[in-house]
């Protein structure tokens, strides 16, 4: 009875479980309801992006803020159009991109994931499609903010924003950017790339089969909204520097403009610049804009204010005073040092100078001898070993005022320039002591040679003096605001003080002022206005020299400090110096006074950037007709010309000079081949020959004709 009771509790749980999995089977294969309800479930994750922080002027004028685009997007899966050739027109794309995107789109899990079809359609052009494909299956739209800017300035430190490439996709240890992600750049973009982009957010919704939105998922319980990114209070001043960059018009250098007691970058103005707006539109037309910016060989997208390491010249004479003074080599009353040039040159002026006069009439031999007079004290009998203990001393006072390193933490493409110090020396020099020695390096004492320093850190050795003696870190960053408070950044007020004692700045700062008012800066003069200044003028090896100069104003309590750094635009005193007046005039008086207005306009319009290309062009024109004439000069078919040419010089010089008439046989030994077997060696060094006889002169008076060769020749004995 057991027995036959326990079979039938077997065959009914046997029952049940053959008509349980029955039903599964019917439901999950055969149940068209089902089926069609777990499509119409399907469900779809939206990303929301978030609008980027906007970016403030320090007088809360609106830099930069956020306008609305749309992406149109496709889920290859639920997508069905039919009219191909319509929809392409509606998105301005022809039918061939289409297949080619929509090919992309269907691959692999690709196909249940929205693909971008057509980005950044303008808020106009979205209004004439939105009606045309809001029905369309599988058709996404998603709007998110592209920058606008109210200025057409300032874009190498604001940056731009671009997407994302793979390779930063790659290197993203955070997981929080993906395909077609847009982030900062270059400038403050980059730099507060984490404070201005945000958080995004995600929407979870439903959708059917042929992707149409069936609304929220579980009513937004998994959902989380996007957030603002937070704004940027600058520290430029527009206006000023929308007038720094019109003096820069049709130049190249930079002008930086820092507020001393607080280290605020007033203004920074590279030159050439690009109008920021042209990399704010269609993904299309930004790779077309970016390429042309990229290939433009003034290269409007480098931050030459920042990045750009240029000789000082003699604005670095006011480090080397001030050197002289802390180590006492040197004295503001009694040392007085000739202007003797028997190494480096200089322009006329009076002989010798005081430390006053040196400053203000920017004495070469005077640097030069308080340079060694610095290294070379007497710390070891060993004069290299002397050197090496002096210069390391030197770098370290020098390095203390900026130079060698980065100083601005708010732009990532800011460079060190270059300070040399003895690792350096030794390197250069195959790290032998006896390999260099002061006069390896003495062009640094008049800021040549291998010193370079960015237009920032020009900017802000006027600062220090203007501070007789410290620094505050140099920043573009006032302030961030969250939308809650706005908070300043630590190193906004971080202090950095020189190793010169204040004590010795007051006498440099007298003669800065004495530079404007009756020195090499006097046309930076301003009668209402005490401004201190520095000129300078860096050699330059490919055309004409740059014109540097730095000050500061008024001299009590001062309210600017500023670098001006124009290439190829000849010496300090003629352009640069004018063009610090003029922005020290317009900060400190918000205007520029009516009788400039013409100094303004000829700044304006004076181009040296044509003038350098004109200078090149005469240059390349020189060496393409010296080369022409060298290969006409070596051509077998001249080299009778020649011969005699060489005789008729080696004639007139004194025979009892052998070297003479060894280089007479070689060339005579050449003219005596026969005109097609001659050796264009052999030739070539005859006519090597004859330039060192002093006769290429005579070569291109006796190829025009005539006898001018002995009328020269006639000429120097009569000299």
């Amino acid at each position: 009875m057991n027995i036959t009771r326990s079979y039938i509790v077997q065959a009914a749980a046997i029952l049940v479980g053959l008509l349980y999995l029955s039903r599964l089977f019917w439901l999950q294969v055969q149940s068209p309801d089902l089926e069609a309800e777990a499509r119409r479930n399907s469900l779809s994750q939206e990303t929301e992006h978030p609008l980027r922080g906007m970016i403030y002027d320090r007088n809360n004028k609106l830099l930069v803020e956020n306008k609305l685009v749309f992406d149109i997007k496709i889920i290859a899966d639920a997508f069905h159009i039919k009219d191909t050739a319509s929809f392409c027109g509606l998105l301005g794309m022809d039918i061939s991109t289409f297949r080619r995107h929509l090919e992309a789109s269907q691959e692999g899990l690709q196909r249940f994931k929205p693909y971008t079809l057509v980005k950044a359609v303008s808020q106009e052009d979205f209004a004439r499609l939105q009606d045309r494909i809001s029905d369309a299956p599988g058709v996404v739209v998603e709007a998110r903010g592209i920058r606008q800017y109210h200025y057409p300035n300032l874009a190498n430190v604001l940056g731009y924003v671009k997407e994302i490439s793979p390779d930063q996709l790659r290197k993203d240890t955070s997981s929080y950017y993906g395909q077609g992600d847009f982030v900062g750049k270059s400038g403050l973009e980059r730099s507060y790339e984490n404070i201005l982009r945000g958080r995004r957010g995600t929407r979870f919704t439903m959708v059917d089969a042929r992707g149409v939105n069936k609304g929220s998922y579980r009513d937004g319980a998994f959902d989380t909204l996007a957030q603002t990114g937070s704004d940027i209070t600058t520290t430029i001043d527009i206006q000023l520097q929308e007038f720094g960059e019109l003096l820069m018009n049709n130049k190249s250098g930079s002008i930086v403009a820092i507020e001393p007691s607080s280290g605020e970058v007033l203004a920074m103005i590279t030159s050439p610049n690009y109008d920021p707006t042209v990399l704010s539109h269609s993904d299309t037309e930004n790779k077309k804009k970016y390429v042309e910016l990229l290939n433009n060989p003034e290269k409007p997208l480098f931050n030459r204010a920042v990045s750009a390491a240029y000789p000082p010249g003699s604005t670095f004479k006011l480090l080397q005073a001030l050197i002289g003074l802390q180590d006492g080599v040197i004295d503001s009353v009694h040392t007085r040092l000739s202007c003797s040039q028997e190494l480096v040159k200089c322009h006329f002026h009076r002989s010798p100078l005081n430390l006053h006069g040196s400053i203000m009439h920017s004495c070469n031999p005077f640097y030069y001898k308080t340079f060694n007079k610095i290294i070379r004290q007497g710390r070891s009998e060993d004069p290299d070993e002397d050197a090496r203990i002096g210069l390391k001393a030197w770098y370290k006072h020098a390095e203390s005022f900026g130079f060698g390193k980065k100083i601005c933490p708010d732009l990532v493409e800011e460079k060190a320039g270059r300070l040399p110090s003895v690792e350096y020396y030794d390197k250069k020099y195959k790290g032998r002591k006896s390999n260099w020695r002061l006069a390896n390096i003495y062009s640094m004492s008049i800021g040549q040679g291998e010193v370079s320093a960015t237009p920032l850190q020009l900017a802000n050795l006027a600062a220090i003096m203007a501070n007789r003696g410290h620094y505050i870190t140099p920043h573009l960053v006032q302030s961030v605001n969250d939308g809650k408070q706005k908070t300043a950044l630590p190193h906004n007020k971080m202090k950095h003080a020189t190793t010169v004692e204040p004590r010795f700045y007051e006498p440099i700062v007298d003669a800065m002022l004495d530079v404007v008012r009756v020195g090499t800066g006097h046309k930076a003069y301003i009668d209402d206005i005490s401004i201190c200044g520095k000129t300078g003028t860096a050699q330059n090896p490919h055309g004409d020299d740059h014109s540097i100069f730095i000050a500061f104003a008024p001299r009590t309590n001062p309210k600017i400090a500023i670098a001006v750094f124009v290439e190829n635009a000849g010496f300090g005193g003629v352009w640069a110096a004018p063009m610090a007046s003029l922005m020290i005039e317009k900060y400190i008086k918000q205007e520029v006074r009516a009788e400039n207005a013409k100094l303004v306009d000829d700044i304006v319009k004076t181009n040296f950037i044509a003038r350098k290309y004109a200078q090149l062009a005469r240059a390349k024109s020189r060496r393409e007709a010296a080369q022409k004439e060298r290969k006409r000069l070596t051509s077998p078919n001249n080299a009778p010309e020649i011969i005699e040419i060489h005789n008729d010089v080696v004639a007139s010089i004194d025979k009892n000079q052998t070297w003479l008439a060894e280089a007479s046989n070689k060339a005579s030994n050449a003219n005596s081949l026969p005109t097609h077997n001659r050796n264009p060696a052999t030739q070539t060094a005859a006519i090597e020959d004859k330039m060192l006889l002093g006769g290429s002169f005579a070569f291109q008076q006796k190829s025009k004709g005539g006898n001018n060769t002995k009328k020269r020749r006639n000429r120097r004995k009569g000299a």
